[in-house]
């Protein structure tokens, strides 16, 4: 359970504390015959209602564990940092995932109208994302 919230939150700490939460309220509601799939289930749950109750910023602050000043006080992304970005999404991603892209972050859709848009889930949405992101990680850390 730990690993699943951890790989959805990439957060050590708040997966930690997701995955007592979860115990917590099955004893509290006196639930002690549960399968693993029930557990599962409860935690990837719990995880993405905590993702969502983040604010955009919240989410970019949280994703790349960077203090909120560094990021107010940097020019950050310069042209030269978007244009690699505009390019890696162009060409290295898939088309779906191009898609959800520039739906989420050009049009501004949420992960439920980019969903319905698509006629995918929610969880496909954020995999897709989360890919996207792991891709431009890669380019821009091998071009400095």
């Amino acid at each position: 359970m730990h690993r699943l919230a951890m790989l959805i939150l990439r957060d050590e700490d708040m997966a930690r504390d997701i995955v007592h939460d979860v115990f917590e309220s099955l004893l509290n509601a006196g639930l002690t015959d549960v399968s693993a799939q029930y557990l599962l289930r409860a935690v990837r749950n719990r995880c993405l209602n905590y993702l969502r109750g983040l604010s955009t910023r919240d989410r970019i602050v949280e994703f790349y564990a960077v203090d909120e000043q560094e990021i107010a006080d940097e020019e950050w992304p310069d042209d030269e940092t978007i244009a690699k970005i505009h390019f890696t999404v162009a060409n290295d991603l898939t088309d779906a995932c191009r898609r959800v892209v520039e739906l989420r972050f050009a049009d501004g859709k949420s992960y439920k109208e980019i969903a319905s848009t698509l006629s995918i889930s929610e969880v496909a949405v954020y995999k897709h994302l989360r890919h996207a992101i792991d891709v431009l990680r890669s380019k821009l850390s091998q071009n400095g």
